[in-house]
Parts: C-alpha cells; sequence; structure tokens
C-alpha cells in the first residue's frame, strides 16, 4: 500500500517563503505525477503546483515544486507568503504499484498540512 504524508505547515508571517513536504512510502511502487492542492477556508480545494514523476523543479508563479531524493520527498516552496495563501495543503500522487508482477495505477491524497499566513 502506498501512503502519502505532508508536513511543514504552521503559523508563518506574511512576506516570508515557507517550505511544505510531501512524502510516500511504501513498495514496489512508481510516481508518475506529484501534484499540490490547497484548500482555503470555507473554500473548494484549488490546483497549486505540479510536477511528473521524472522532474526535478516546476515553477510556478510564487510556487516551486521540487524534488529531494535524499528524502524521497517533493517540497512544495511558496515565496512572499500572502494572507490569502492560508489553507490547507493537500500532496496528491498518482502512479503505479507492481501487485504480484501486474502494475495497477493508484491516485492517493494525503491528510493535508494547515499554513496559516498572518499579516
Amino acid at each position: 500500500q502506498v501512503q502519502v504524508a505532508e508536513s511543514g505547515g504552521g503559523r508563518v508571517q506574511a512576506g516570508g517563503p515557507l517550505r511544505l513536504s510531501c512524502t510516500a512510502s511504501g513498495s514496489s511502487f512508481s510516481v508518475d505525477h506529484t501534484d499540490w492542492y490547497r484548500q482555503p477556508p470555507g473554500k473548494q480545494r484549488e490546483w497549486v503546483a505540479g510536477m511528473p514523476g521524472t522532474g526535478v523543479t516546476s515553477v510556478t508563479g510564487r510556487f516551486t515544486v521540487s524534488r529531494d531524493k535524499a528524502k524521497n520527498a517533493v517540497n512544495l516552496e511558496i515565496d512572499s507568503l500572502k494572507p490569502e495563501d492560508t489553507g490547507v495543503y493537500y500532496c496528491n500522487i498518482r502512479g503505479l504499484r507492481n501487485i504480484r508482477g501486474t502494475l495497477i495505477q493508484f491516485d492517493i491524497w494525503g491528510k493535508g498540512t494547515l499554513v496559516t499566513v498572518s499579516s
């Protein structure tokens, strides 16, 4: 079974940077794509940034997704934080699991990490 976990959230000051991490654990799997989403208070979940499984770095505005091979993690760095960046940040991983020689697609979400940006 593949599991996904986010970390790095908390209460931060506007204007600064923040790094969130997404780690996947399990056996016999490969990642096709990693995406970060967020859900602001009272609003729907929205896509933030993402990267294919073979990628190293992807930049979307103030959001940079990068791979940390040493920690087997995909990080989301947010620059120049704004109060409107407040929300629960989720990691979504899509890939393939090898189950007794059969490749099975998976699409898994983490439980999220809360980011609160104060002005």
